[in-house]
């Protein structure tokens, strides 16, 4: 039996990202880096071509940014969202703020594309299992409770998103945001950036990865992290506006008889989903890229039949799948980005 702790699933999760550290002085080629721990997790952001002071000035906004984000979206402390939760438990309505109530409607829309695979509203089913803690155990639910919340089928399209006035048909419905709350970050990021005049930037939270132009002109290179050991699988170039973003059953997960159970819960079965050890997705450019990214790596990891079709569903011809039997899978565009590692080879 082995209990992991947040922070330490944090640090294994991150993509192996080939970065330069702190280059000293305002020369025009300097890159500059910052890093916090936001959204359980540990977020990078560099910053190239462009002065350290304005580099510091524009990440300080961000992670000001990604603060704000995760206070208000938590999902079992107190912040707007467990508001929401509070309310739709007691059936009442509950006045969201315009942001929320968009990323919501944002999201359920993501939700139905993917049957309903990714779902937000199953906050009941994460919390029995444990994961909605900063520190879990490893123990198995009552398999009774998980079958009564099953049963209730909560889904955001139990919800009524009127303006910012949310209602749900389901009391069972609670939300826990964290499958596209990264994502969803990426994108605020660049709006910032951009704002801030960075054109060249790359964003990493957690292993969920943005690029914003290039470093010093050469593209943002970045490696896919093997689910089972430290390194990565393969490496890529990221051109502007590119998003990937990875799911894997090392990220926060327990080990109880030799099996593992991770925090990515099949709302079919209300247990957490086997089969897969991570699946990686690039976006190509487009608006939302990085929400999408987050989004669309969900229903591929836990229909790992399909993964091939999940990722088509939402538009995406990049995927990289690891199977808990070691087994490596790609599709053929991805394989063209790709530069896999001498021991790391698809089948």
């Amino acid at each position: 039996m082995r209990q992991i702790s947040g922070l330490g699933a944090a640090r294994a999760a991150l993509l192996a990202i080939a970065l330069g550290l702190f280059l000293t002085a305002c020369s025009k080629d300097a890159t500059y880096r910052d890093e916090a721990y936001v959204f359980g997790t540990r977020v990078e952001l560099t910053i190239a071509d462009l002065p350290q002071d304005r580099a510091h000035a524009a990440s300080a906004a961000v992670l000001r940014e990604f603060d704000r984000i995760h206070r208000a979206y938590h999902a079992w402390e107190p912040s707007e969202l467990s508001s929401l939760n509070e309310a739709i438990a007691r059936g009442e309505s509950f006045e969201a703020s315009a942001e929320l109530a968009g990323l919501l409607a944002s999201t359920r829309a993501l939700a139905r594309t993917g049957d309903e695979l990714l779902n937000p509203a199953i906050g009941g089913l994460i919390a029995l299992w444990g994961f909605q803690s900063d520190h879990f155990e490893a123990r198995l639910p009552p398999q009774d409770e998980i079958d009564r919340l099953v049963a209730k089928a909560p889904t955001l399209d139990a919800l009524t998103i009127s303006g910012r006035r949310i209602e749900s048909s389901n009391r069972a419905v609670k939300i826990d945001l964290g499958g596209v709350a990264k994502g969803w970050a990426l994108d605020r990021a660049a709006q910032i950036l951009h704002a801030q005049g960075v054109h060249d930037a790359l964003i990493n939270i957690g292993g969920n990865i943005l690029a914003l132009g290039s470093k010093n002109g050469t593209p943002w290179r970045v490696g896919i992290q093997h689910p089972r050991r430290a390194g990565a699988i393969a490496t890529l170039n990221l051109g502007d506006g590119e998003a990937i973003g990875s799911s894997g059953d090392y990220q926060r997960f327990f080990d109880l008889d030799g099996r593992r159970y991770c925090h990515l819960i099949d709302p079919r079965s209300g247990a957490p989903a086997q089969g897969t050890a991570s699946l990686t997705v690039l976006v190509t450019a487009r608006r939302d890229a990085g929400l999408l990214s987050d989004v669309a790596s969900k229903p591929a990891f836990i229909d790992s039949a399909h993964w091939r079709e999940r990722l088509a569903a939402y538009g995406i011809e990049y995927g990289l799948r690891v199977g808990t039997d070691g087994r490596i899978e790609v599709t053929p565009a991805m394989a063209r980005r790709l530069e896999f590692a001498s021991d790391a080879r698809p089948e």
